[in-house]
C-alpha cells in the first residue's frame, strides 16, 4: 500500500536556508514528515526570476532536497511576475499563472495516493482549485497581505512584493480547510477575515547551542535575507550604531544576503560579513543578536533562529511578536531604544546575564507551543486523511541524479555543460564561471524535473579554428547575472562565449539603422524594451563573430517620434519604445551583423541592418 503522501508547493526553493521564508517552509514540512507523510515538494520558480532580475544569481540548492524529500519538482514562470501593480493593489492571483494550477492537476494524476496540499502563501491558493475532490487543502500564510503596502509609506519606500486588500485575502482563504498562521496576532486577524478553520502553528527551531550569558560585548550581530523589511530594519539600525561609535563599544556585524542590498551602509563600528554558507559561523562569532524591526508582518524568524543558538537578542515589539515577550529588551520601540539597550547591557554584566536567563526562558516556552501546535495540526490533518505508516517517509525518496558534463575546447578557454541538480552555483572550482542556465528540463527528464543543464565558461589555454558546434541554438536560457555584470573573463573570450550564445531564444529582438558616427562607435536607431530604454541598467554589448567584438554601451536616448522600427518580443512585460544607441566599438566597416545586449537575465538580440533608414533625416 502506498504511503499516503502529502503535496507541498511554494514559491521559493528549501535550500539553502538562506531566509525566514526557507527556514518556516522547511519546518513544516519537517512537521508532517514526523507524522508519518510522504512529503513531496514543488517549487514554483518565483524567487528564481526576482533574483535574476536583480542581477544576482538565484541561491537555489535542489540536491539538498531531493536528498530531504520523497519527490521535488519544479514549475517554470510561463511569464514575468509584476513587481509593481497600477491599480490600487493585486488581485489575490495576479502571482499565480495557469501553470500552477496545470501541474497540481498533473500531480493529482500521477500520485492519486495523495490526501492532502499545502501552499504556501495565500497568492497560490488559486492552485488548490485544482486540487482532485477529496483533497485536503491547507494554507501555510507566512503573513498578512492586506493592506501590506501601507507600511512602506513610513519610509518613503515603494512595495515590490505582494499585497491585497482585504476582500482579495478573505477570498484566498476560503479556498483552504485549514489556515496555518505563523503567530498569535496574525491567526487573529484571519478568523476574522474567514470562517476556516485557522490553526497557529508556530515553526519548530531545535537547539543547537545552550544559553550562556557572555562576559562581554564585543561583538552583535544581524543575519538576513535581502527582503524590504530586514533592509530598511539594519539600515536604520547601522547609521544610529555607527553616529557616535567609538572603539570601546562592540562592533555591528551584519550578514546574510541582504549584504548585497546594503551598498555603502557600513560605517564605523559596522561590518558587512556577505553571505554565510554555515549559520554557526555567524552565530558562535557573535555575543548578542539584535532584532531592530520597523516593518514586516509574520513571525521573525531570524529570533526564534537565534533564541535557537543560545544567543540573546534584543530587538522591537515588532521583532517579538508571536514570542509573548516580557522584558524591556524584547519591546522596543526604535532602533534607537533597541542602541540604548544594547548599550546599557555592555556595561552592566549582571544585566546581560538576566536577559541571557529571560531568553533562554522565552525560548523553551515558545519551543512548547510550537510542539503543541505540531501535534495539534497532525491530528486535524489524520482525522481527515487517516492514520499514515510509520515507516521514515524519506526512505522512498528517488536517489539523486548523477552529474554528467560535456567540454567543448574554444580559442580562449573551455565551455563545459554539466547536467545535475547541483544549482547553487555561481561558480565552479574546476568548470569556471556560470554562463547560463536551460529554464526547462534536459529531454527525456519529465516536465517537472529539477534537473537542469549549465554552462560553465573557464579561461586558458585553448586551441584555434573554427568554432565547433555547441548545440546551444534554439535553446531557452537564463543567463547568470554576475557573467553578465562582472568581466573578470578577458574581453575576446567573453566575445568568443557571446558568439555561441548568439543563437539562443532571445527575450527580445530588435532591427537596428546606423544613423550616425561619434570618435569612438556608432550611434543606432531601434526599439528596445520599454525599461532598458530610460535610466542605467548593467548590461554587457557584444558583436557576434567570429570574430567576436565585446561593446561598450555608452548612451540611450529616447526617440520623441516613432519610425517604424522592427520589434518582437515573447514576453508581454516587454513593450517597446523607441531609442537610440550609442555604443563603443562599433564601426562604419561592419557590416549586417549580430549584435548581443545583454541585462541580467533579459537576452536581446539585435539585427544590424546594412542600409541607413529613410527617414533619417526626419530624427529629432
Amino acid at each position: 500500500m502506498s504511503r499516503p503522501a502529502i503535496l507541498v508547493v511554494a514559491p521559493m526553493p528549501a535550500f539553502p536556508t538562506s531566509a525566514g521564508n526557507r527556514r518556516r517552509l522547511l519546518a513544516t514540512c519537517a512537521a508532517l514528515q514526523r507524522g508519518g507523510f510522504a512529503v513531496d515538494l514543488a517549487t514554483y520558480a518565483h524567487e528564481d526570476q526576482i533574483y535574476r532580475r536583480h542581477g544576482q544569481h538565484p541561491p537555489v540548492d535542489e540536491a539538498a532536497a531531493a536528498a530531504l524529500f520523497r519527490h521535488t519538482f519544479r514549475i517554470e514562470p510561463p511569464a514575468a511576475i509584476p513587481l509593481t501593480t497600477p491599480a490600487r493593489c493585486f488581485g489575490i492571483d495576479d502571482w499565480c499563472p495557469d501553470a500552477v494550477g496545470d501541474f497540481v492537476a498533473w500531480y493529482g494524476r500521477a500520485y492519486p495516493e495523495t490526501r492532502a496540499i499545502l501552499v504556501n502563501y495565500v497568492f497560490l491558493s488559486r492552485a488548490l482549485d485544482a486540487a482532485p475532490p477529496g483533497t485536503l487543502k491547507l494554507i501555510d500564510t507566512h503573513d498578512r497581505f492586506a493592506d501590506r503596502q501601507h507600511q512602506y509609506r513610513p519610509f518613503r519606500a515603494a512595495p515590490n512584493f505582494f499585497y491585497t486588500d482585504r476582500a482579495g485575502e478573505a477570498a484566498g482563504l476560503a479556498r483552504a480547510d485549514i489556515v496555518l498562521a505563523i503567530q498569535s496576532e496574525e491567526a487573529a486577524y484571519f478568523r476574522g477575515l474567514t470562517d476556516r478553520r485557522v490553526h497557529l502553528l508556530p515553526p519548530r527551531f531545535p537547539a543547537h547551542r545552550p544559553f550562556a550569558a557572555p562576559a562581554r560585548l564585543a561583538r552583535i550581530g544581524f543575519i538576513g535575507h535581502g527582503n524590504d523589511p530586514n533592509r530598511v530594519s539594519i539600515t536604520r539600525f547601522a547609521a544610529a550604531w555607527a553616529e557616535d561609535w567609538t572603539p570601546d563599544r562592540p562592533e555591528l556585524v551584519i550578514a546574510g544576503e541582504l549584504c548585497a542590498s546594503l551598498g555603502n551602509a557600513a560605517g564605523p563600528g559596522v561590518r558587512l560579513a556577505g553571505y554565510l554558507p554555515r549559520l554557526e559561523d555567524f552565530y558562535d562569532g557573535v555575543d548578542l543578536v539584535v532584532a531592530p524591526m520597523l516593518m514586516g508582518s509574520g513571525l521573525k524568524m531570524k529570533v526564534a533562529e537565534a533564541l535557537s543558538f543560545g544567543k540573546p537578542v534584543v530587538g522591537t515589539a515588532l521583532g517579538f511578536e508571536g514570542f509573548d515577550p516580557v522584558v524591556p529588551a524584547h519591546r522596543a520601540a526604535t532602533v534607537t531604544q533597541v542602541k540604548a539597550q544594547v548599550l546599557a547591557l555592555a556595561a552592566d554584566p549582571e544585566a546581560l546575564a538576566r536577559l541571557t536567563r529571560a531568553c533562554a526562558d522565552l525560548f523553551s516556552a515558545y519551543d512548547a507551543r510550537a510542539e503543541a501546535a505540531d501535534a495539534d495540526l497532525l491530528a486535524l490533518i489524520r482525522a481527515r486523511t487517516g492514520d499514515p505508516a510509520s515507516a521514515d517517509p524519506r526512505a522512498e525518496a528517488a536517489p539523486p541524479a548523477e552529474i554528467s558534463s560535456d567540454t567543448i575546447t574554444l580559442a580562449g578557454g573551455t565551455l563545459t555543460c554539466e547536467t545535475s541538480l547541483l544549482s547553487n552555483l555561481s561558480a565552479d572550482p574546476d568548470l569556471g564561471r556560470l554562463v547560463a542556465t536551460e529554464r526547462g528540463p534536459p529531454p527525456g527528464a519529465g516536465p517537472y524535473s529539477p534537473l537542469r543543464r549549465r554552462w560553465f565558461a573557464k579561461a586558458g589555454r585553448g586551441r584555434s579554428g573554427t568554432l565547433p558546434e555547441t548545440g546551444l541554438a534554439g535553446l531557452d536560457l537564463a543567463l547568470a547575472p554576475e557573467w553578465v555584470r562582472d568581466p573578470r573573463l578577458s574581453a575576446a573570450f567573453r566575445a568568443e562565449l557571446a558568439t555561441h550564445l548568439s543563437g539562443i531564444a532571445a527575450d527580445w529582438e530588435a532591427r537596428a539603422h546606423r544613423v550616425g558616427f561619434t570618435g569612438t562607435g556608432a550611434i543606432l536607431a531601434l526599439s528596445l524594451p520599454r525599461h532598458l530604454a530610460t535610466g542605467r541598467h548593467p548590461c554587457a554589448a557584444f558583436l557576434a563573430g567570429p570574430p567576436g567584438r565585446a561593446l561598450t554601451l555608452e548612451r540611450v536616448a529616447l526617440l520623441n517620434a516613432a519610425p517604424a522600427l522592427a520589434y518582437a518580443t515573447r514576453r508581454a512585460d516587454l513593450p517597446a519604445a523607441p531609442a537610440c544607441l550609442t555604443l563603443a566599438g562599433l564601426g562604419a566597416q561592419d557590416g549586417p551583423a549580430t549584435i548581443l545586449l545583454l541585462h541580467d537575465d533579459l537576452v536581446g538580440r539585435i539585427t544590424l541592418a546594412p542600409e541607413a533608414p529613410p527617414w533619417k533625416d526626419h530624427l529629432p
